[in-house]
């Protein structure tokens, strides 16, 4: 399991980074919050879409799907508040890859 966190922190650093931040704003929406904690649990939930026993496909769901569901949530965010964390996260306008802008 340490090896699949680690391989996926590598891959979404930079969007967890604006993620926690986008969490920790005062502005923060309730569907922000709570899509993170859904996000949490099913990346240390035994249960998996495709369980991990199938080699090579097991890991594949969580390298695409957990990225992609913080992606969508952070090009969500209203563009002030986008501003702001990207700002605090230390992301510049020419940094930030977001679909969407």
């Amino acid at each position: 399991m340490w090896k699949r966190l680690s391989l996926l922190w590598m891959l979404v650093k930079g969007d967890a980074k604006r993620l926690w931040f986008a969490v920790r704003h005062p502005g923060a929406p309730g569907w922000l919050k709570l899509g993170t904690v859904l996000i949490l649990v099913y990346l240390v939930s035994p249960f998996d879409l495709v369980p991990e026993t199938i080699p090579f496909f097991g890991v594949i769901d969580d390298l695409v799907l957990l990225p992609a569901a913080i992606r969508w949530m952070l090009n969500r965010l209203p563009p002030e508040m986008r501003a702001d964390v990207d700002r605090r996260a230390g992301i510049g306008t020419d940094d930030a890859t977001v679909v969407g802008r």
